[in-house]
């Protein structure tokens, strides 16, 4: 039975993925083989010797030690995509309140007191509603910047709306660019696409290369005028540098998910309380991906959408399975393999892949391995860990 320790509130669908039989789940548990979480801030001493995997219901793992999980051979797992449409959609409002004063008009309308019946709120409505006018946003150009799953689908749904869309990504995936429609515009060069779009939107993770990619410099050749929006994260967008494009009128709004107190100050900055992926479907949707790659991982030794560990599926066919994480340093496949086969084992299917420092096999033999065998194998200078599936 694998023990799966949770933080934070998991979906119930999420949770009923874990048979009963093969599975317990509390959020209070002694000796986890598994951490499943959300927000949760995750430190390093927190994660006990017996934990193998951690899986973040979710997109980002800013809560969780990476690089401390990956020097223990721990594989840290999150959900791409399970929250892609509820992103999609708020991005989608983000841009109708950029393009017409919607907030506005309705503050007007909650905070008439001069009129005290119907007929007069009536024609005042009417006389003043030209005070909220905008734009459609049919016609007009949306820059994305990274096309992933989220972005994707931002970029496709603003086709559909009748915008114009100019897409960059220097790292797209070969699977990001099936599921984009060729009717994107792609562009080289970041600095030419702000400087040709009414609405540029964020869908990036937080790397060394994006941290404070929105910056000054990148500000001062923004088309005048463009709303900027961010659902991606806080770092990637320098918010002084921001404050500063609106003052000089080079932005006309900002909208984003990750509010400051300098930016609440502003009437040009909708802020948003970091609800990109807050609905029911997109919990439910990220605990259930989270919770059945960690059941594979467990039950197989499968690793998809890991964040430190490469992607690693083999089919079992038979035999026993051998799981074994090693620094990615030349000959260790070669040691592996012969401490097998001084066993008088058969390795009947293998797979091998390296991620940076890391590398990692799913090894079936023939045989159950004993435990002189697996003691040989763990004592090889470079092996982070060895289990047998």
């Amino acid at each position: 039975m694998f023990r799966i320790q949770t933080f934070n509130k998991i979906s119930v669908r999420g949770l009923n993925q874990f048979g009963r039989e093969q599975y317990e789940v509390a959020s209070e548990m002694a000796h986890p083989d598994a951490v499943l979480l959300r927000s949760h801030k995750l430190a390093a001493a927190d994660v006990g010797s017996s934990v193998l995997a951690i899986a973040r219901a979710g997109a980002g793992v800013n809560n969780i030690p990476v690089k401390d999980m990956t020097e223990r051979g721990i594989v840290v797992f999150n959900t791409p995509g399970a929250n892609a449409n509820a992103v999609k959609e708020l991005v989608l409002a983000a841009m109708l309140l950029g393009s017409r004063d919607i907030i506005g008009g309705v503050q007007f309308v909650r905070h008439e007191q001069r009129e005290v019946d119907d007929a007069a709120l009536s024609k005042l409505l009417e006389a003043e509603k030209k005070r909220f006018a905008g734009h459609e946003l049919a016609g007009r150009t949306l820059g994305v910047v990274g096309l992933g799953a989220i972005g994707a689908l931002v970029a496709n749904m603003a086709l559909d709306l009748g915008m114009q869309v100019l897409g960059y990504d220097p790292a797209i995936s070969v699977e990001a660019a099936w599921k984009l429609s060729h009717r994107v515009q792609r562009v080289e060069n970041l600095h030419s696409l702000v400087a040709r779009t009414d609405f540029i939107t964020l869908h990036l993770p937080v790397l060394e290369s994006t941290r404070g990619l929105v910056n000054a410099d990148l500000l001062k050749v923004v088309k005048p005028g463009a709303c900027l929006l961010n659902f991606a994260r806080e770092e990637i967008v320098d918010n002084a540098a921001v404050i500063h494009a609106l003052e000089q009128k080079q932005l006309s709004k900002y909208i984003t998910d990750f509010p400051t107190l300098a930016l609440l100050q502003r009437n040009d900055v909708i802020p948003m309380p970091h609800i990109g992926a807050s609905t029911e479907e997109a919990e439910e949707n990220c605990a259930v991906m989270a919770a059945d790659q960690l059941k594979d991982f467990l039950a197989n030794g499968n690793i998809r959408n890991s964040v430190n560990f490469p992607a690693v599926s083999l089919e079992r066919t038979g035999g026993f399975r051998l799981a074994i994480t090693n620094r990615n340093v030349p000959k260790m496949l070669g040691q592996i393999l012969s401490a097998i086969a001084d066993s008088n084992n058969n390795v009947i299917d293998m797979i091998n892949k390296s991620r940076d420092d890391i590398a990692y096999n799913l090894i079936d033999v023939a045989v159950q391995p004993d435990e002189a065998t697996l003691a040989r194998i763990r004592a090889i200078e470079g092996i982070v860990n060895v289990r047998l599936v």
